[in-house]
């Protein structure tokens, strides 16, 4: 009994890869390659009940990736856009006879359809926790005072503050989102939260307009308008009119902010609010590939203050980055220094020390947690996969092997597939390979083995190790009794046996 495959199996496959022939292949090429592993993955050739699924889920996936290439109209489709191409809804309504500039057209209708279908199940999901450590004993003890104090002798930190904020984006149409966003904080004791709703529509190209709608326990209800316009390509506006209701009335507020591109790399800012803490605030921001840089002065109520802060970005796997600033105003003055470096694909960890007078020390961590994504997940699938099917190729392998040992054929003694390490200097670096001596051999046929000019990851019972790195394959392989060796790229064709691959034992 067939059974369906998932949306991901289909993705994370390569057609012509998986079937080892060359995107130029003919109907007869595709129809030898068929056949070959029909024979390999067919259920019936097997009792073992877990075995028999398996060469169940891979002869169905052989069968789709043969009906997809062997019809010209879907594979037409599929060599322009790929399987996103094939699984476009409509398709089967569409005339046949069509030219690859009318399939281009056909798909982008196809396309604009699909992604307003999907609309409603997009989202944006981001989420920041901050935690503030109060560190001053560290620095500045009462050591006198407290001499007769039990426990005086170990400095005290504690955890003064914390906060937590989460936000989903969800598009309603084209041109409007919806925004969904909470947050908790908690400061000395006293704490409250917050909740957001607020609706952005697209006007143009060069603007869009927001309705805000929020309520806390710390404050009443707000209202809220923010409108974003291009006035120029380097020069931009913002407009954000609040209303914010409270025990004491009505609080209205304004903020306008007014934005140029200096150069490709630095924006300046212009910002006057008025109405809740009422401010006049100049900035210029120069952010690079290697750095972050911030100047700014504000005259304010109550608060006014000038402020600098630098930030270096390393160019490392992690992310890593280490920052300093210096905020002196009628409040006192501030020192911070900190680094912040990327602990997983979606999450950041971040740390800081804050140095003031009159406020003291305090330590700052931040995790910034970003949108998932499950690429582990699929990585493993695809093991498990390749797994599957090297114990499904064992008995096919074992006949191959007799045949080119009664002919003094090809016999594949060890391959491997993957990331190596063969410069000096990157000793460091991991190795990342497998074994597909037995895949390899069962691709073997009259004493020749030809894999085309594609990833070799497609191939069965092969898998990516190291995802988004360059691999290569080292084959070592018997040929009429004498050992040959060779490396091919990942993307590369091979064809052995080869007389270059020969290995020289003479000496």
């Amino acid at each position: 009994m067939a059974t369906a495959l998932s949306e991901e199996e289909l993705d994370n496959e390569d057609y012509y890869s998986l079937l080892n022939v060359r995107r130029e292949a003919s109907s007869e090429e595709l129809k030898a390659a068929y056949r070959r592993l029909c024979m390999l993955y067919h259920p019936d050739k097997h009792r073992d009940p877990e075995l028999k699924s398996q060469a169940e889920r891979l002869f169905n996936l052989v069968h789709q990736a043969y009906e997809v290439l062997s019809d010209p109209h879907t594979r037409a489709i599929y060599d322009i856009y790929g399987k996103r191409g094939l699984e476009m809804e409509g398709w089967e309504v569409v005339e046949r006879r069509r030219t690859p500039a009318e399939i281009r057209e056909e798909f982008e209708r196809l396309q604009r359809e699909r992604e307003e279908r999907r609309l409603q199940q997009r989202t944006n999901p981001k989420g920041t926790i901050s935690v503030g450590i109060d560190a001053t004993d560290l620095f500045d003890r009462y050591e006198e005072e407290y001499e007769d104090v039990s426990g005086s002798g170990f400095p005290q930190i504690e955890i003064n503050k914390m906060h937590i904020s989460q936000s989903i984006e969800a598009p309603l149409t084209a041109t409007d989102t919806a925004i969904l966003s909470g947050s908790l904080s908690t400061q000395n004791g006293n704490g409250g939260g917050s909740i957001n709703f607020a609706l952005r529509r697209v006007t143009s190209a060069k603007g869009w307009g927001e309705l805000e709608f929020g309520a806390g326990d710390l404050q009443g209800p707000l209202f809220g308008l923010k409108l974003f316009r291009n006035l120029t390509p380097r020069c931009f506006v913002t407009t954000n009119c609040a209303l914010q209701f409270s025990s004491r009335g009505i609080r209205p507020g304004l903020t306008t902010v007014l934005a140029r591109n200096l150069d490709k790399n630095t924006v300046g800012y212009l910002q006057w609010r008025w109405g809740i803490q009422s401010a006049m605030n100049t900035s210029i921001v120069r952010d690079t590939k290697t750095s972050h840089f911030t100047v700014a002065l504000q005259l304010g109520i109550p608060h006014s203050f000038a402020l600098i802060s630098y930030q270096h970005k390393f160019q490392d796997d992690d992310q890593t980055r280490v920052k300093g600033s210096l905020k002196a105003g009628f409040f006192g003055t501030v020192v911070e220094y900190g680094a912040e470096r990327k602990i997983s694909r979606h999450s950041v960890l971040g740390a800081a020390v804050s140095i003031g007078v009159p406020q003291g020390v305090s330590l700052k961590v931040k995790e910034l947690e970003k949108q998932r994504e499950s690429t582990a997940t699929d990585i493993l699938q695809k093991k498990q996969e390749a797994e599957a099917a090297v114990r499904l190729m064992q008995e096919s392998v074992r006949r191959i092997i007799e045949a080119e040992e009664s002919r003094m054929g090809l016999i594949i003694v060890n391959a491997w597939y993957g990331k190596f390490v063969n410069d000096k200097s990157k000793k460091s670096e991991k190795v990342k390979v497998i074994d597909v001596t037995v895949p390899l051999q069962c691709l073997v046929k009259d004493s020749k083995l030809i894999l085309t000019e594609a990833s070799k990851a497609g191939l069965p019972g092969f898998y990516d190790p190291c995802v988004g790195e360059e691999k290569n394959l080292k084959v070592l392989y018997q040929f009429r009794g004498v050992l040959h060796q060779v490396m091919a790229l990942d993307s590369e064709a091979l064809r052995i046996p080869k007389q270059s691959h020969r290995i020289d034992t003479d000496g």
